[in-house]
C-alpha cells in the first residue's frame, strides 16, 4: 500500500505532493465527500480525493466565465510566456509525473516516461502558436469593399479526459483550449485525478490567473456534465472516451449548439501486406497492440495479414508477445502493465471466451488473468477462421491481438474500410504508390505507413465516422477553439483625392 500524509488538501505520494481537492476559481477547496484512488498493480488505495457534484461544477464554470474576457484579450506574448513558464515547471516535475501516472494507471513507468515527454511536447508546440493566430485581410469579389477576418475563442470550455493517457489528454487539450484564450473547467477521470491534479497545480505556481483554469474531479461524470451543458454560457466541449458516451454528449450539447470536439473509439486495422517487412511489421505490431495493455482507442484493433505471410508473421507475433514481461510498472523491466481494474479484467476474460465459443478463433498465447495482485492478463493472440463475427469490429481495448487472413489487397481494404470505426489504421507494405493509394482509401482519419505509433504535435489526431469530431494537435487542434470572424469594411477609394 502506498502511504500517504494528508496536510490539509494534499497527501505525501510516494515523495511527491500532490492537492486532493478540487480547484475553483483559484483555490483548492475539499468537498464533503471523496473517492479512492486505486492501484491497478496492487489494488491498493493510492489516495483519497474530492468528489465534486453538479453544485461545484457550476461554480466551476462560473470561475471561467467571469475570467473569460480578461484571459481572452490578454496580449498573446503575455500568455505564451505564461505557457513556457508552466512548461519549466513541469518538466522539472518529470519524475513526479512519470510515478504518478504509474501509480494510478498501471502503466510501466517507461511508458509513463514517455507519455509525459509526448505531454510536454504538445503543450509547447502550442505555446509556440499563440502569437501566431493570424487573421486574412483581402478586396471583396466585386470591389469597394474589404475583407477582414480574425479568430476569436470559442469561449469556456468543458475538458473531459480519459484515464488511459492521463498527461497526454490534459496536455493537448488543455494547450489548445488555453493557447487560444479559452478558460476550461478540466474534468479529471475518476480513476487518474492525481495527475490531473499535479497538472492544474504547475499552471497554478507558473502564474495563470484564478479562473482561467478549473478543476474537478467526480465519481458520477454525468453529474458534471449534464448541467454544464444545459449551461448556455459553456461554449466548448472537448471529450475522450467512448463513443456510447460522446453520443449522449453530443445530444446534450446540441440543445445549446455547443462546439463539441469528439475523440471516440477505435478498431485499427493493421494491414500487413505480402511484400512487407515482416519483421518490422511484428516489432510496430506488438508496441501498437500491448502499449498501455492494449488500452488505447488507436490500438492494432485486428491485425489483417496477407495470406503470403501470414504464417511467417503469426510465428514471429506470437513469440515475440510471449517474451514481453507482464507486472508492476516500477520493476523496471516489465513492458506491459496491468489493465485498469478489476471490471476491466472481467470483460477482457469474457472476450477471450467468446472469441473462442462463438467466433470460432483459436487461441495461439495467453487467455488467462494472471494470479496475484492487481488486474493482471496475460498478452493473449487469437487467430480466427473467418471475417463474418459479430465481434470482428468491436473495439477490444485489452492486451488481446486479433489475427486475421486475407488473399488479396482489395480483400484487405473491404475489410479494414467494414467498421463503423475511423480513427486510426496501419499499413506495412514496400510498395509507395500502393501505400499511397490504400492510405487514401481507408477510411480513417489517420494511416500510418510503416509505422505504429503516429502522434506528433504538429499533426491533426482524430477520426471520422463514429470515431468522433474535431481533431487535437496542430492547426486544426487550435482551430476547434477558435471561431472565425468576417468583418467586412467598406472603403471609399476617392478619400485620398
Amino acid at each position: 500500500m502506498v502511504e500517504t500524509h494528508a496536510r490539509e488538501s494534499h497527501a505525501m505520494v510516494r515523495d511527491h505532493e500532490v492537492p486532493l481537492g478540487i480547484y475553483v476559481g483559484g483555490s483548492w477547496e475539499t468537498t464533503e465527500r471523496e473517492f479512492t484512488v486505486v492501484n491497478p498493480s496492487t489494488g491498493d488505495v493510492i489516495a483519497s480525493v474530492s468528489d465534486g457534484g453538479p453544485a461545484d461544477g457550476i461554480r466551476a464554470l462560473d470561475a471561467a466565465v467571469a475570467a473569460q474576457d480578461e484571459w481572452r484579450k490578454m496580449a498573446p506574448r503575455a500568455r505564451a510566456n505564461l505557457f513556457h513558464s508552466a512548461h519549466r515547471l513541469l518538466v522539472s516535475r518529470a519524475d513526479a509525473f512519470a510515478d504518478i501516472m504509474t501509480l494510478e494507471s498501471g502503466k510501466p513507468r517507461a511508458e509513463s516516461v514517455g507519455e509525459f515527454a509526448l505531454s510536454m511536447s504538445f503543450f509547447q508546440w502550442y505555446a509556440e502558436q499563440i502569437a501566431h493566430i493570424h487573421g486574412t485581410y483581402s478586396t471583396s469579389s466585386s470591389g469597394g469593399f474589404r475583407v477582414m477576418t480574425t479568430k476569436q475563442p470559442v469561449g469556456p470550455a468543458l475538458l473531459i479526459t480519459p484515464w488511459n493517457f492521463p498527461m497526454l489528454m490534459n496536455a493537448r487539450k488543455g494547450g489548445a483550449a488555453l493557447a487560444a484564450g479559452c478558460t476550461v473547467v478540466l474534468k479529471s477521470a475518476s480513476e487518474t485525478p492525481l495527475t490531473a491534479a499535479l497538472f492544474v497545480s504547475t499552471l497554478e505556481e507558473a502564474g495563470f490567473p484564478p479562473g482561467v483554469v478549473n478543476l474537478i474531479h467526480t465519481s458520477d461524470s454525468a453529474s458534471i456534465s449534464a448541467p454544464l451543458l444545459a449551461d448556455q454560457r459553456l461554449r466548448k466541449v472537448s471529450f475522450t472516451g467512448s463513443t456510447a458516451v460522446g453520443s449522449i454528449l453530443l445530444q446534450q450539447s446540441a440543445r445549446n449548439i455547443v462546439n463539441a470536439s469528439m475523440e471516440l473509439g477505435g478498431d485499427g486495422p493493421f494491414i500487413v501486406l505480402a511484400d512487407a517487412d515482416v519483421d518490422l511489421a511484428v516489432r510496430e505490431a506488438v508496441n501498437c497492440k500491448f502499449r498501455n495493455a492494449g488500452q488505447a482507442c488507436v490500438a492494432a484493433n485486428r491485425i489483417i495479414l496477407h495470406r503470403d505471410i501470414a504464417e511467417e508473421f503469426t510465428e514471429k507475433f506470437v513469440a515475440a508477445s510471449r517474451a514481453l514481461p507482464v507486472g508492476d510498472g516500477f520493476d523496471g523491466t516489465s513492458v506491459v502493465g496491468p489493465l485498469i481494474n478489476a471490471r476491466q479484467r472481467e470483460r477482457t476474460e469474457r472476450l477471450v471466451e467468446d472469441f473462442q465459443n462463438a467466433a470460432g478463433a483459436t487461441l495461439l498465447l495467453g487467455g488467462k488473468p494472471i494470479e496475484g495482485d492487481g488486474f493482471f492478463f496475460e498478452p493473449t493472440v487469437l487467430s480466427f477462421p473467418d471475417k463474418k463475427h459479430e465481434f470482428c469490429n468491436d473495439e477490444i481495448f485489452a492486451p488481446i491481438a486479433a489475427l486475421y487472413t486475407v488473399d488479396s489487397v482489395t480483400e484487405a481494404l473491404q475489410f479494414a474500410n467494414d467498421t463503423h470505426y475511423g480513427l486510426a489504421a496501419y499499413l506495412f507494405t514496400t510498395d509507395i504508390s500502393r501505400a499511397i493509394t490504400l492510405a487514401e482509401r481507408l477510411e480513417f482519419g489517420m494511416v500510418g505507413v510503416n509505422r505504429g505509433i503516429m502522434a506528433e504535435p504538429s499533426a491533426p489526431f482524430g477520426g471520422v465516422k463514429s470515431s468522433g469530431l474535431g481533431r487535437e494537435g496542430g492547426h486544426d487542434g487550435l482551430d476547434d477553439f477558435l471561431e472565425p470572424k468576417y468583418i467586412a469594411l467598406t472603403v471609399d477609394e476617392s478619400s485620398i483625392e
